[in-house]
């Protein structure tokens, strides 16, 4: 599952040690296996104006002893009998907490279950429920982790596995009737001509958070592949009559992802059907049920007119995600829910792999690592930390975090540079082979890929171990003997409720360039494996400039003793695009964290980079723009403990690129005129310059360029597509351009028709520098908004919280604070999530620290689902942090 986008346990003396609300913990080391299993699953749905009615049968045997256990929540339960016997109360147990306890079961049971639900009104997006309204309504699914339970009672863990076959009835209103698997019959229902009725069989053994239907009106987009083993498979994706045409970029990436997992993995696709569906109404990204996925039309629709670039290519990426979990998910699944990393991690290093091949690898890398400094170093650094893997947890859709997804995935990817690309293809192919359809742990995992190296087992730490490492290093040079000694130390914060940190096994990759050549002269992968350990190269013929963590080998802070003229030089020399990034990054951090023992001066930063972007413009136009990258305030913030001021981070930041604007001043127009706007292009080049083009426009309005505010307005009537457009409105309503208010009318006009354009138009205005918490409250009673759409939602609340300096106020936090109380019984998992971007409050300078903390308390008060609750006592644990 991809996210449309996170413990230490610690808890407030203020607050009860348990909440008298709380409900209770899971822990992974009480794991068991169900007494019962279940061999196959019949549904028959039928859906009705004002509710459904879910009948159920379930071929289940006994694994160990132990009383039939089955889940349900928000269901009506009518009948239920055993081997055609029906149950009476004496002989099952129905607990509020939504367990079902059926006692003296014998060896095989016939379960036939009868329950009614009400999709109609389910607002958590969970299970089933209805999305959209009017003629645009359908009936969609939600089942992972645990939604399942709000279909039926039934036994719903990840380690069940079982075969479906699911009926769907539905009025003729409704033509699209979909469920996982192969369509096996088809028609109208018998005397009820108004009716009619699908029948959908899944081969495969699959968990019940895999299962999926949809009943809608929908149009369709089809294809075919051929797979490597001869299947011809149906390609489907549907979409609303009016987002048809935006389906082509989804339907061209599922058969690039298809190819691509066959070539690199041996992986080919099982069914004879691949069907995707767009949900306007959706709170994750998208979900790989299997043969159906269910897609966030977010994460799927796509055209020149309507997509920025990034959001297109993040389709393609999304996609491929879905699809490469038929393998890592689906056919290998996970024993718990505490394996979750195993399936999420592994899968997202795979589409990380997939969409390096589609464009450069530099800026791949450059994204990958720039979304994990920004978010899950920010979540390591603060009361949310947790181990990839989570020892406990009291609701488990609080832990799809960026830790377990990105973290996750950078574990994966030190195993395949530590092992190789041959040994890690044959530590894959040992892995499928072993254990498909099965239900695995990471241990399995591990053994599967450490047939070729047994100390690929010592990663296990990482999975367990809470923390972002910081290395630190120095090097000493002695030109006596031609050798230098590079000496590492690692260290991981201790996080409370945890064991104190033991060292991980890190690969450094490096490499050493001569100062005079710029070349390089050795490379090696260290593995720095223990708290501290020296590393000697020998045969070096002069003290060189030492690149170190190159590629982002490794997921860790790297404190090395640089001097800002190293840094420089490796700008310039550096053969790996990702690494020149890094140094400027690591440049801009020692300017911008000097009160946090950080000593630099912006001159060496500035007349490198004066010296390198224009001949790299011309060679690299994407990497060029992400040159230009000044870490964002969260990523800024997460680096400072205590005594955090938004305003002064914000005021140092907007200075640095100030400086940098009128640095280059004299260039923005040169560089900015050789990057025309021309015919729309898919390329990686092409995108590259689009994006270049964005950057300088800002920088050029930020250095007070002559006629810059012309570029933009004309930027804007003569865009070929979303990215020139959007570009040039950001810029308009960023620098108060005169005439903003007018794009922006233009701009609703134009798009109003379109949700996800219309999303953007809410995020310009929400993410503005000058925004207040009024004009936010004025775009949440505007006609346009909806808190049933997450995408609307988040459109304007996950915007306004990427300016701190008005989120931390106590107007600001009291209206974000007020938008959690509302969805948290509507939609709790969103709320949950909205949540989160708070955890660092306890780093707050005073006043504010304690204006959130009161008002953390009050929200505290006010809530009630276990989502918010739990994240709010990590969250307010920070007090004591």
């Amino acid at each position: 599952m991809s996210t449309a986008e996170t413990d230490a346990q610690i808890i407030n003396p203020e607050m009860p040690d348990v909440p008298p609300h709380a409900p209770s913990k899971i822990n992974l080391k009480d794991y068991t296996k169900p007494s019962f299993d279940v061999e196959t699953v019949h549904l028959d749905i039928k859906l009705f104006e004002d509710y459904a009615q879910v009948d159920s049968t379930l071929e289940m045997v006994r694994q160990t002893a132990g009383d039939i256990v089955l889940f349900g929540e928000s269901l009506e339960l009518l009948t239920i009998t055993m081997n055609g016997k029906a149950l009476s109360t004496e002989d099952y147990q129905q607990e509020a907490a939504g367990k079902l306890t059926i006692h003296n079961a014998p060896e095989r049971a016939t379960l036939d279950i009868q329950v009614r639900i009400c999709p109609q009104t389910n607002t958590a997006l969970e299970g089933l429920y209805m999305a959209g309204s009017g003629d645009d309504t359908m009936f969609v699914t939600q089942c992972e982790p645990e939604g399942f339970r709000k279909i039926t009672f039934y036994p719903d863990r990840p380690d069940v596995l079982a075969i479906f076959t699911t009926r769907l009835e539905a009025d003729k209103r409704y033509p699209t009737l979909l469920a996982n698997g192969n369509l096996v019959e088809a028609g109208e229902v018998a005397d009820a001509p108004d009716r009619h009725y699908a029948i959908w069989h899944d081969p495969t053994n699959k968990p019940s958070y895999l299962f999926a239907c949809v009943v809608a009106d929908l149009d369709v987009l089809t294809d075919s592949y051929t797979t490597s083993e001869g299947r011809e498979v149906l390609l489907e994706l549907y979409a609303k009559s009016a987002d048809i045409d935006k389906c082509d970029v989804g339907m061209q990436a599922l058969k690039d992802a298809m190819k691509w997992d066959e070539v690199n993995y041996g992986r080919a696709y099982d069914l004879d059907r691949y069907m995707i569906v767009a949900v306007s109404q959706f709170n994750m990204g998208a979900m790989e049920n299997k043969g159906l996925n269910i897609f966030n039309t977010a994460c799927v629709l796509s055209s020149p007119e309507t997509t920025t670039d990034a959001r297109s290519f993040s389709v393609k990426a999304i996609i491929a995600h879905e699809y490469f979990h038929n393998w890592t998910g689906n056919r290998i699944t996970c024993r718990d829910w505490f394996q979750l990393c195993l399936k999420e991690g592994f899968t997202v290093y795979r589409d990380q792999s997939f969409s390096a091949d589609q464009q450069s690898g530099a800026v791949q890398r450059i994204d990958d690592v720039a979304t994990l400094r920004a978010h899950q170093f920010s979540e390591d650094a603060g009361p949310l930390a947790h181990p990839v893997r989570p020892e406990s947890f009291v609701e488990i859709n609080n832990f799809y975090t960026t830790t377990v997804y990105e973290k996750g995935a950078e574990i994966v990817r030190m195993i395949a540079n530590t092992l190789g690309p041959d040994d890690f293809r044959k530590g894959t192919d040992e892995y499928f082979r072993r254990y498909d359809g099965q239900a695995v742990t990471v241990e399995d995992f591990l053994s599967a890929l450490s047939i070729t190296d047994d100390k690929i087992e010592n990663f296990i730490d990482w999975y367990r171990q809470p923390g972002t490492p910081v290395v630190s290093g120095s090097q000493t040079y002695d030109s006596n003997a031609q050798t230098l000694t590079i000496t590492l130390n690692q260290q991981t914060r201790h996080v409370k409720g945890f064991d104190a940190p033991k060292p991980l096994p890190i690969p450094v990759a490096t490499a050493l360039f001569d100062k005079d050549s710029g070349a390089i002269v050795a490379e090696r992968m260290l593995l720095l494996d223990e708290a501290t350990q020296t590393f000697v190269f020998e045969n070096v013929a002069s003290e060189p400039v030492v690149s170190l963590l190159r590629d982002f080998s490794a997921p860790v802070q790297l404190n090395y003793d640089y001097q800002d003229a190293d840094l420089a030089f490796l700008l310039k020399h550096e053969t790996n695009g990702f690494n020149r990034w890094q140094v400027t990054q690591m440049l801009v951090n020692r300017i911008l964290l000097q009160g946090q023992g950080a000593k630099s001066s912006p001159d060496v930063y500035l007349e490198a980079l004066a010296q390198t972007l224009p001949v790299l413009a011309a060679d690299d136009a994407m990497l060029a723009a992400r040159l230009l990258d000044i870490p964002s305030a969260q990523e800024l913030a997460s680096a400072i403990s205590k005594d955090y001021d938004p305003a002064l981070v914000k005021e140092q930041r907007d200075g640095l690129y100030k400086q940098v604007a009128d640095k280059l001043k004299d260039q923005w127009a040169e560089l900015y005129n050789n990057l025309p706007m021309q015919s729309y292009e898919d390329s990686a080049e092409a995108r590259g310059v689009r994006a270049l083009r964005n950057v300088v426009l800002d920088m050029a309005l930020t250095a007070n360029v002559d006629d810059a505010a012309d570029w933009a307005q004309q930027q804007y009537d003569n865009a070929s597509c979303m990215t020139e457009r959007f570009g040039a409105l950001k810029t308009m309503v960023n620098h108060q351009l005169t005439g903003a208010d007018k794009y922006l009318a233009d701009f609703y006009d134009r798009f109003q028709a379109n949700d996800l354009v219309i999303d953007l138009w809410f995020s310009v205005q929400a993410a503005a520098d000058d925004v207040t918490p009024d004009m936010v409250k004025s775009l949440l009673t505007h006609t346009d908004f909806d808190w049933n759409t997450p995408n609307r939602v988040r459109s304007v609340i996950s915007a306004f919280s990427s300016q701190p300096t008005v989120l931390w106020t106590a107007e600001g936090l009291e209206m974000y604070t007020g938008v959690i109380q509302k969805l948290d019984d509507a939609n709790p998992v969103l709320a949950s999530r909205l949540l989160q971007v708070l955890a660092r409050w306890n780093t707050l300078a005073e006043p504010r620290r304690q204006m959130a903390h009161e008002q953390l308390i009050d929200l505290q008060k006010n809530v009630s689902s276990k989502h918010v609750l739990e994240s709010l006592e990590s969250v307010l644990g920070a007090a004591n942090s």
